[in-house]
């Protein structure tokens, strides 16, 4: 469904485009201010052509990408990949953030967030006094 002047809607190919699930979670990300068109700001039916530059964020990552093709069906990941080209800026700005975000999850490691075996409950019920009542 391509419109008469060669532009689709933005949440249809952002879901195209693999970007998103589904076409409600697109449509939110551009209400919620996340996804961006040309520097500005715009509604989920806004029309996107060949040439147009989008500014997606999710989550911690910003992926800055040229739109190369229209398509408003969801095809393959190998064909989705082909309806845009990723800034390299922007893809060295996401591999520098993957690689911090790996390195402090390293520095940081989260053995202390299991729950406490048999044994060692026993221990905090004798060390604080409570359960004993029975």
């Amino acid at each position: 469904m391509e419109t008469d002047n060669g532009k689709v809607r933005l949440d249809k190919w952002l879901w195209a485009a693999r970007f998103f699930k589904t076409r409600t979670l697109a449509t939110e990300a551009i209400s919620g201010g996340k996804v961006h068109l040309n520097g500005n700001r715009v509604k989920p039916a806004h029309g996107v052509g060949v040439g147009d530059e989008i500014d997606i964020r999710k989550g911690p990552y910003e992926f800055v990408i040229l739109v190369k093709e229209l398509r408003v069906q969801r095809g393959s990941a190998q064909t989705a990949k082909l309806l845009y080209e990723e800034t390299p800026a922007s893809q060295t700005a996401r591999a520098q953030l993957a690689e911090m975000h790996r390195l402090s999850a390293l520095a940081n490691p989260h053995a202390a967030d299991k729950r406490p075996n048999k044994k060692q409950r026993r221990q905090i019920i004798r060390f604080t006094g409570k359960g004993t009542a029975r």
